[in-house]
């Protein structure tokens, strides 16, 4: 029994979502094999190899996987997937996009959002946005999965595994980078920041996210925003936390003038520590929090960076 995981990367870093994922293989048991498809990427594929658990690291360098575009890489894996009975990838933007494709060309069942490994075939996932957990088991020879990183540990570093070089170049040809607007900050990326401070509707418009920003200065945490806060037209997509937007887990999550919605409780409820401040003492955010505070953010926010 091995298992294939998918590196999450961008040519020059492994991501952390990757670390996460592992530690889901390593629950599964047997071998673990990390592919790194990219361009450029030999610094990756040493990252990796350094992993503890993984006993192989296999690099497609080539032109054809710089983007990661699902074509290419859904062709690449299928090819390499009869060696092993578990393929994985983080359920992150990049995951949800190859993955499912590398599914359906192997005619298997995807599992998505596994949250916990209770035997080889055996997985937990969320459903109805994370107010029931169901337990699945498969019976597809190869268990194809996206993981739900905030739901594992981060495995440790140590690792001595072997890379080995991946010649074959798969370009379905069906498909061209086109261009890409990155969004550019000094705060940490969101997913991987250890303090998130969030702000919902109540925040009344974007502007008023200059005191969230303040603050998050001053604690070195990065910024979310909830759907309706995004819909609403204050802040761009990219910063929204939910379902329907990313998945994260910090040691500390401070939610302001956010009512806490079911979709948007099941992108951050896995925080350690919950901190919730809105002024209406009824908001569904307070049943999550570890702390809660009814008061006008307006007042508070400010207050507290100053005194931060």
């Amino acid at each position: 029994m091995t298992t294939l995981v998918i590196a999450e990367h961008d040519n020059n870093e492994l991501k952390s979502a990757t670390l996460s994922t592992v530690t889901a293989a390593t629950e599964i048991g047997g071998d673990v094999h990390v592919l790194v498809a990219g361009s450029q990427c030999q610094a990756v594929a040493d990252a990796a190899s350094q992993l503890a658990g993984v006993s192989k690291v296999l690099l497609a360098d080539n032109s054809v996987y710089e983007h990661q575009l699902a074509e290419n890489l859904g062709q690449l894996v299928v090819s390499l997937a009869g060696d092993y009975s578990h393929i994985l990838a983080s359920a992150t933007t990049t995951g949800k996009n190859f993955l499912p494709r590398v599914a359906a060309l192997l005619d298997v069942n995807q599992i998505s959002e596994v949250i916990a490994v209770v035997a080889p075939d055996t997985f937990k996932r969320p459903i109805y946005a994370g107010n029931a957990i169901a337990t699945v088991k498969s019976e597809d020879a190869v268990k194809v999965m996206t993981v739900r990183a905030t739901a594992f540990d981060r495995c440790a570093t140590g690792g001595s595994a072997e890379v080995v070089s991946v010649g074959e170049s798969c370009d379905a040809g069906i498909s061209k980078f086109v261009g890409e607007q990155l969004t550019v900050s000094e705060r940490p990326e969101l997913t991987a920041a250890s303090i998130v401070v969030s702000g919902g509707r109540g925040m009344g418009s974007g502007e008023n996210f200059e005191l969230l920003y303040k603050l998050a200065d001053k604690m070195g945490a990065a910024v979310g925003a909830s759907r309706a806060a995004v819909d609403a037209g204050f802040v761009p997509n990219d910063m929204q936390v939910g379902q329907t937007g990313k998945m994260v887990a910090p040691d500390l999550y401070i939610a302001v003038g956010l009512s806490g919605a079911i979709q948007h409780l099941a992108g951050m409820k896995e925080s350690k520590v919950i901190v919730a401040i809105n002024k209406d003492e009824e908001a569904p955010i307070f049943q999550v929090a570890d702390y809660g505070l009814v008061a006008d953010l307006f007042e508070v926010i400010p207050e507290l960076e100053s005194k931060l």
